[in-house]
């Protein structure tokens, strides 16, 4: 196996999950990351019955897996919900990954501005003031919030895969690369804006944008029918 397969990165599948399953009976890595909005009907385990017995299967949050109740239920309620990257460091296939699921939103934090909020007790606790038995909507669970962001700089990975794009995007955020840099990171992997590219940043940091329902191996070149496609 070429061993830069060991890994596989999918983009957003946004319910189509057959290029991800294909990728896997034809590389057999070891592991699949998958990088967000699922827009799940049915629980994740349920998507991906064919793969789930023959390679793990790692993922983070994008914005789609918070629009309603049951979107959000089949994926953090599911039989894998505890292979959730996000805010977490876990080795696998060798590799130190970290996952930052969820977008910045404005109600929230959006760099570069300032949070509006310095916690989730320090909103809900406001909240309290005006109604009893607050929740948290799932629009501000899919939120990034910055003390949770900033508490990932005090550890160590080799790769970021978020769902937001660092900087090297138009649409992207630096501080996501600031992060990376925090963190010793060498590549990130994002979803989100349904592009494939690659690129570098600050640091020698190299990014790979994953294209929706693509899949990319660890150095960030698409598999396309038995091909490695580079996207530079």
């Amino acid at each position: 196996m070429n061993p830069h397969n060991r890994i596989l990165f999918a983009g957003d599948p946004h319910g189509n999950f057959r290029p991800l399953i294909a990728a896997v009976h034809e590389y057999k890595p070891e592991a699949v990351v998958l990088l967000g909005d699922y827009d799940l009907d049915t629980p994740l385990e349920n998507c991906l019955r064919e793969i789930v017995d023959i390679t793990q299967i790692w993922w983070i949050p994008g914005n789609h897996d918070f629009e309603t109740p049951t979107k959000y239920k089949n994926l953090f309620h599911s039989a894998l919900a505890d292979k959730s990257l996000h805010l977490k460091v876990i080795e696998i296939a060798g590799v130190r990954i970290v996952g930052l699921g969820g977008i910045f939103l404005g109600r929230v934090w959006y760099p570069p501005m300032q949070p509006k909020w310095k916690d989730k007790a320090h909103y809900l606790g406001m909240q309290k003031l005006n109604a009893k038995n607050v929740d948290m909507s799932l629009k501000y669970k899919s939120a990034i919030w910055h003390d949770e962001f900033q508490a990932l700089k005090a550890l160590k990975a080799d790769i970021l895969v978020s769902h937001e794009a660092p900087g090297s995007h138009r649409h992207g955020f630096h501080v996501i690369g600031d992060l990376a840099v925090a963190m010793n990171v060498k590549t990130i992997f994002h979803g989100h804006l349904h592009e494939n590219y690659s690129t570098m940043i600050k640091r020698n940091i190299h990014v790979h944008g994953v294209a929706n329902t693509a899949v990319a191996n660890l150095v960030g070149n698409t598999l396309k029918n038995g091909n490695e496609v580079g996207v530079g």
